[in-house]
């Protein structure tokens, strides 16, 4: 994942620091614009893996920290959720005039009723998705019960949330109470897609119930069934982001940048692989897709590894080709499945091999041909397996020229 630091001015004039996460390799289709929860900060892991999966599916993210969190300059026991809505709109303003206006605003916890308050205001935004987000933000008044009176006698206090202490004032708690969600969802005007867990602790699943009943369509809903408040699971994380990006491509269609971005004759495939682990992201033409290493040897197994991906490209290039054969002699040929096995073998079991000490590569591929075939065609596609350009690129020699980039 590729990604800028960047600070921008809030509408208060704290500067609030940024990360753009973009796509590997392509110009964005897409930019989103991400809430974080109450008291979080742009870094939590769940809020990464979702930019990952958009990332992947080809949508910049711009998450950053509320005025008073994380890196960003303010005073936190100033703020409200008024005021995380103002951030919002000063994000959404900044990447307009930077890069492109957001259509897609995502926010989870606290930050998910941020959005459906900022919506209104960023007029570029077509499709809305909120995580375990309360139909009312005066729902987090019951969290800080225990400081309550306190707030309410001095008009400040300090709270404690994940290990964390805060001060909070009085007027935080009348922001919240001032703030009324069920109009602003009736008349969002936006898809919306409602994301929340039936054993969340912290804001029960009747919340997302609410938000649902209020919204017109088009809306949706995903259960993250197991999953906790704060999307400590990977997994979850994952899920949602890739959901997310499925989802809004109905609505943020194709521009004609990004038509004109995969027309490059640049035709280059992109890999990058970050500071910790084997996991690769990996952009071809436009299309994404991980690789990664078995967790036996040290990877997290979230993707194919780079011997399987080069088993694949012989098999899809066997696979097309016969397709292609084929068609063009007219031959009943309805299915082709190729399946391959790679590995390191002893040279003395290659009876054409010099050197019966050294190991060599062998990959063995059976194919299965459908249809009404006579052998005479099923040999002849044979023989024509051994012409596709992957297996003949794999038995010519092959020059890698490798350069740094400077």
């Amino acid at each position: 994942m590729h990604y800028q630091k960047i600070a921008f001015k809030s509408a208060q004039g704290d500067t609030l620091a940024a990360r753009l996460d973009l796509p590997v390799g392509e110009a964005p289709r897409a930019f989103a614009l991400f809430a974080h929860c109450f008291t979080c900060s742009k870094n939590l892991n769940a809020v990464g893996n979702i930019s990952r999966a958009l990332n992947r599916a080809g949508i910049a993210v711009f998450r950053f920290d509320f005025t008073g969190l994380g890196e960003s300059e303010g005073d936190f026991a100033d703020t409200n959720l008024s005021s995380n809505v103002d951030d919002l709109v000063a994000a959404a303003d900044f990447l307009e005039q930077n890069y492109e206006a957001p259509k897609i605003l995502i926010g989870h916890s606290l930050g998910g009723a941020a959005v459906l308050q900022a919506t209104r205001r960023i007029p570029s935004a077509v499709a809305v998705a909120t995580i375990a987000a309360p139909a009312e933000p005066s729902h987090i008044k019951r969290h800080l019960q225990a400081a309550a009176e306190k707030i309410q006698a001095s008009g400040e206090a300090d709270v404690t949330v994940a290990g964390r202490t805060f001060k909070i004032k009085q007027q935080f708690l009348d922001d919240l109470d001032q703030t009324k969600m069920h109009d602003v969802i009736r008349n969002l005007q936006r898809a919306l897609l409602v994301f929340h867990s039936p054993i969340d602790n912290t804001v029960g699943i009747e919340n997302a119930g609410k938000i649902f009943e209020a919204a017109k369509h088009p809306k949706s809903f995903i259960s993250l069934d197991h999953a906790d408040h704060l999307l400590t699971s990977e997994n979850d994380s994952q899920y949602v982001g890739a959901v997310i990006a499925a989802w809004a491509s109905k609505y943020i269609g194709e521009t004609e940048k990004n038509l004109t971005a995969k027309d490059l004759k640049d035709n280059r495939v992109h890999a990058s692989t970050g500071r910790t682990g084997f996991q690769t992201e990996i952009t071809a033409n436009g299309h994404s897709l991980i690789a990664d290493e078995p967790a036996s040897v040290g990877g997290t197994d979230t993707g194919p590894t780079p011997y399987d991906l080069l088993v694949a490209s012989l098999g899809a290039c066997t696979s097309m080709t016969l397709r292609m054969y084929a068609d063009r002699k007219g031959w009943p040929l309805e299915a082709i499945d190729v399946r391959l096995k790679h590995e390191k073998v002893y040279a003395h079991d290659c009876e054409e091999c010099e050197d019966k000490n050294t190991k060599i590569d062998q990959i063995e591929r059976e194919i299965e041909l459908h249809g009404p075939l006579d052998d005479q065609q099923k040999q002849r596609l044979l023989e024509i397996a051994d012409r596709c350009p992957v297996h003949r690129t794999l038995h010519s020699p092959v020059v890698v020229n490798t350069s740094l980039k400077r």
